[in-house]
């Protein structure tokens, strides 16, 4: 039967496996990726090669087969998640920072579509960075870094958004998708190890009608049927499924040779370029060579024939070990085939006594948490999406931050890792119990920003957070019960932002509020470019967006893209996972739920606040004549300066208008930003804006500026007076 999408198949195969990489890559930014693609170059082998093992299914079909054969188990869907988000993310706005609750609706459209055919899904996330992909991770992030530099220089250009084909997913939507999806009453699951293992295993042990992904490892593991999300139809619920019997009887091989079949092609275990000698060697001794087919066709063909004439057994395996350059390891064959073998699976390539080594990384401690309780309800929360980040750091004493839409060339805002790195220090103290002296293991962070050549991971000191009465212990924030226990999880959570002296003003405001305040109020502090402008827009957004529909947001038109606003959009975006992982690490104190970017962010809504603010709107403009919100935005702007000025910062007034950096000046890293943490909390770009020519404020306006600004946080000060 012939593929959904002839036209798509043949450019995928024309196009070859260097097209799939390049989707891959720009699918890859923003947030921790699928590292496994599947081997190269075979899904689009299967589309133009294999054409009858591209078979058009009806899902609903399938579903109604399955409750007749099984009226006792419900049909299930399991959905590789990170393989399908690019797909998910279909608002017409991605630049701006996210149009997060028309994707929070879309993604109920697609649970609603399968929900109405009676078939439940159940959606994994990858949860690790494995550390043999660690090479892969980081060639990925420096060509993300190369996209990126390439959009802003359309945007600062155009002034607007380019075309789809230089899309990049919204900083964070994995991260966030996954809590999209449980807030929806999905079951998520986030890994312990590579997902697409964990995706084959679950839908052979619950007996699942198939696999929705896109990742051609599915066609090598001998689980349920694979189905396409590239070519689904959610209006008909049809979509391709490939068929591993139809591929097999293509390439004269059995089912037992696919995971063989695939080592040999190369794969995350055995490289390609060990393989070389090998793949001639089969090309020239194939009778199934083509010429109508390129290179990488043949040469599966080829492998495909020499391994179909070979006895399937241990010391066939061995003997392709030996005249394979396989260098000092000899076993990446037989490790590469065991990688396929789902729990209960037995291989004739592999000893019946070998252990399937995907299974061994489930420990049940760790050298950085060596308390069993703690470390098992990290690992449960982890996997049922309820924490973020907490068990890797517990169990591995790792974290990523992958690339965010950051303007390399803006010399006067920090990288978003960086800016985050004081507070995640002090989350680190809260997790890790400090050893004799005092002292703590090191966290090492793969952090993407200006100036990092990701060689090696930043080794990070925790740092203890000013809690009254000392921090409080894991058990305590985790386990405990109690007023006074709620209490300590609220102000260390706030000690982390260095708010803890604003812990009753803050637990005054809506949930979603108060965490937006923790974020703002830091990012003012740390920050010393970002000007009155910035938070004047900042406020309006947060006030105004509670009561916009996603309808609305989606019909917001905006004249022009601000670069500058742009960028801010995604160090917001990104502080909101910092605010997640001290959510975590803290015991809850907010609903994870009050802390998602759908209840305090929207990209479109952010451009056209910035942009107004920077022109001189009035506030009655800012927040579109509604006079209900004057009062809650000079409340929470005074709050902001007030923190601010306790800080010894000045919020200074620096209009941009529609000027905004052309990217021509050569930016140079700060190695402040590596310095070791200050326990007095100074803003990491203060001495260098002070010394600033280009934006200075005449000394007199300054003062004047500052005379103002501390009447205006005065107690006594009417609320009614607001600085432009």
């Amino acid at each position: 039967m012939q593929s959904l999408n002839d036209e798509r198949e043949g450019a995928l195969w024309k196009e070859g496996a260097e097209t799939t990489h390049q989707e891959s890559m720009r699918a890859d930014c923003c947030d921790l990726r699928r590292l496994a693609m599947g081997v190269r170059g075979l899904q689009g082998f299967v589309a133009r090669v294999c054409p009858d093992a591209c078979q058009t299914v009806d899902l609903r079909e399938m579903a109604e087969k399955h409750r007749a054969d099984h009226p006792d188990c419900p049909p299930v869907i399991v959905v590789d998640a990170m393989s399908c988000v690019r797909r998910w993310y279909t608002p017409e706005s991605w630049v701006c920072g996210g149009q997060w609750r028309e994707y929070l609706a879309i993604l109920q459209d697609f649970i609603n579509a399968f929900m109405a055919a009676g078939i439940k899904l159940v959606f994994y996330f990858d949860g690790v960075v494995e550390e043999k992909k660690r090479d892969e991770w980081i060639k990925r992030r420096m060509k993300n870094t190369e996209e990126i530099t390439r959009l802003f220089q359309f945007i600062k250009t155009h002034r607007k958004q380019p075309g789809r084909e230089m899309f990049v997913l919204p900083s964070a939507l994995p991260t966030f998708t996954r809590y999209a999806l449980k807030s929806l009453g999905q079951k998520t699951v986030c890994t312990l190890q590579e997902a697409d293992f964990e995706v084959a295993a679950y839908g052979l042990q619950h007996n699942c009608i198939g696999i929705l992904g896109q990742d051609s490892d599915y066609l090598i593991y001998n689980t349920c049927p694979y189905f396409s999300i590239e070519n689904l139809r959610l209006d008909r619920l049809v979509t391709v499924m490939y068929s591993r019997e139809v591929l097999c009887r293509v390439l004269g091989i059995s089912l037992t040779h696919l995971p063989l079949f695939a080592c040999l092609l190369g794969n995350d275990i055995v490289p390609e370029s060990m393989l070389e000698g090998f793949w001639h060697k089969c090309l020239t001794t194939s009778p199934h060579r083509n010429r109508s087919y390129n290179r990488r066709a043949n040469i599966l063909l080829s492998v495909a024939n020499y391994i179909s004439k070979i006895p399937c057994s241990y010391s066939s395996l061995k003997h392709l070990e030996e005249i394979i350059p396989l260098g000092s390891d000899k076993t990446l064959l037989c490790r590469g085939v065991n990688s396929y073998l789902l729990p209960g699976q037995q291989s004739p390539w592999i000893p019946p006594d070998v252990t399937n080594c995907q299974m061994l990384s489930l420990q049940q401690q760790s050298a950085f948490c060596q308390d069993k309780e703690i470390f098992q309800l990290a690992k449960e929360q982890h996997i049922q999406s309820e924490n973020f980040t907490i068990f890797n750091i517990l169990s591995h004493g790792t974290v990523e931050c992958s690339n965010s839409l950051e303007d390399d060339c803006d010399t006067e805002i920090p990288g978003q890792a960086l800016i985050y790195r004081p507070a995640r220090q002090h989350i680190y103290s809260i997790l890790l119990e400090s050893g004799k002296g005092g002292t703590y293991p090191l966290v090492k962070e793969w952090c993407v920003y200006f100036g990092n050549p990701l060689k090696q991971p930043d080794l990070i000191q925790p740092v203890q957070p000013s809690v009254t009465g000392g921090t409080p212990n894991l058990k305590t924030l985790w386990l405990a019960k109690g007023p006074d226990v709620e209490k300590q999880r609220y102000s260390t959570f706030l000690a982390c932002f260095h708010l803890q002296d604003e812990m009753e003003e803050l637990q005054a405001l809506e949930a979603p509020v108060a965490g937006f305040c923790c974020l703002l109020a830091y990012l003012m502090v740390q920050v010393n470019s970002l000007s009155l402008e910035d938070l004047n827009a900042f406020l309006a957004l947060i006030l105004c967006l509670k009561g916009k529909s996603a309808a609305q947001l989606t019909g917001l038109q905006l004249a022009e893209v601000d670069p500058r606003a742009v960028h801010l959009g995604a160090v917001l975006i990104r502080s909101l996972t910092t605010l997640l992982m001290a959510n975590s690490a803290c015991g809850f104190p907010f609903r994870m739920d009050d802390l998602m970017p759908w209840a305090v962010f929207d990209g479109k809504l952010f451009q056209e606040k910035y942009q107004k603010s920077h022109r001189g709107c009035s506030v009655e403009e800012l927040l579109e004549g509604n006079e209900s919100l004057y009062t809650p935005f000079q409340n929470l702007k005074s709050l902001i300066c007030k923190v601010c000025m306790a800080k010894k910062r000045t919020i200074l007034s620096r209009p941009r208008g529609n000027r905004f950096n052309t990217g021509r000046e050569q930016r140079h890293f700060n190695p402040r930003f590596q310095q070791p943490h200050r326990s007095h909390f100074v803003s990491p770009y203060h001495n260098q804006m002070r010394g600033s020519t280009q934006r200075q404020l005449q000394s007199q306006e300054q003062q004047d500026f500052e005379t103002d600004m501390w009447e205006f946080i005065q107690p006594s000060t009417a609320i009614s007076v607001c600085l432009q």
